[in-house]
């Protein structure tokens, strides 16, 4: 018999909140004053959600100028550009509705924890998770498999032998996918945010939810989840 679901974890950028004009601003802000180009729109859309080690490099700072740059982003983001963001339509309703069902909700973002926990004080939904889990501002957990493993621990799910039953991501990029895959647990993707239906189908994303409303009755179907290619 396949087990109960009764954990939900949740991305943050690009699944609850449209963050991007903040992180917009603040990368911009970074790249000019550290003297490289200004970054598109486009380009910083395509590094949003993965920690910027990852993705900065994408889009032309070279390794040596990582730190300054970073440094040089959270000087802007962490007084302005953190709160020039909205919650997307229907996501009160949808965290309702999951809640509803018995569920218990977990926040698991690559965001480092020192910027989400304002982020979520500020919309007045922190009370809503068991667990608010992000990325730190040292190497121990940056990526977002290990956001998702230090989450499960602290769940209390790290024996859970139907993890996979029981736990499920919900994420609007590949690495919401792949670090939830890691672990065994299926993830939904949501195509209101920041990847696109096919990043998130080639990476494994077991559904895709195309508005708020439908997450719920997703998260509580069962799925195998796909063997890694």
């Amino acid at each position: 018999m396949k087990a109960a679901r009764t954990h939900v974890l949740l991305d943050l950028d690009g699944t609850l909140s449209d963050s991007e004009p903040g992180i917009l601003r603040s990368l911009q802000y970074a790249f000019e004053h550290e003297g490289f180009p200004v970054p598109t729109v486009d380009a910083v859309r395509s590094v949003i959600g993965p920690p910027f080690e990852i993705g900065l490099p994408q889009i032309g700072i070279p390794d040596d100028a990582l730190e300054r740059v970073i440094n040089r982003y959270r000087e802007r983001y962490s007084t302005i550009g953190a709160f020039e963001n909205t919650l997307y339509d229907g996501i009160i309703e949808m965290l309702d509705d999951l809640a509803g069902r018995g569920l218990s909700l977990s926040i698991a973002t690559a965001k480092p924890e020192d910027t989400a926990h304002p982020i979520l004080d500020y919309f007045g939904i922190s009370h809503r998770f068991e667990l608010r889990a992000g990325a730190t501002l040292t190497p121990e957990r940056r990526a977002k498999a290990e956001v998702i493993e230090y989450a499960i621990n602290e769940l209390g799910l790290r024996h859970e032998p139907h993890i996979g039953d029981r736990v499920i991501m919900i994420g609007d990029r590949d690495h919401d996918v792949l670090g939830a895959k890691k672990h065994g647990i299926p993830c939904i993707g949501v195509t209101w945010g920041y990847g696109s239906s096919d990043e998130l189908l080639s990476s494994g994303a077991v559904a895709l939810a195309n508005s708020p409303v439908e997450v719920a009755d997703l998260v509580e179907r069962s799925y195998v989840l796909p063997p890694w290619s």
